[in-house]
């Protein structure tokens, strides 16, 4: 974004008009608002909390199938079913208590 100094340094003296006083003034209202929505909209947890609920639940199910292509191939491999199967029954759970749909 070009500053005002930029734009206006051919022609200087044009900054003392009143209707370009008046735009700049406008001008610096939209961009503390445009700051400010990108500020909501990259500090907004809604948006963090369904994103980390995503991918905690894609490892679950990643865990899951190594789970089973170890039973499946006769390796030994940790027993994590249980506690993945609560952790993912928890997580969705709550989701249907809030109201977050994934």
């Amino acid at each position: 974004m070009k500053s005002i100094r930029e734009i206006f340094k051919k022609t200087p003296s044009l900054l003392d008009e009143p209707e370009v006083m008046q735009l700049l003034d406008y001008c610096e209202q939209l961009q503390d608002e445009i700051v400010e929505f990108k500020f909501q909209k990259t500090n907004n947890k809604e948006l963090a909390m369904l994103d980390m609920i995503k991918e905690v639940i894609k490892g679950c199910n990643a865990i899951e199938k190594e789970q089973m292509e170890h039973d499946r191939f006769g390796f030994e491999a940790p027993d994590y079913q249980e506690t993945i199967s609560n952790l993912k029954r928890y997580i969705l759970k709550r989701c249907e208590d809030e109201k977050i749909w994934l």
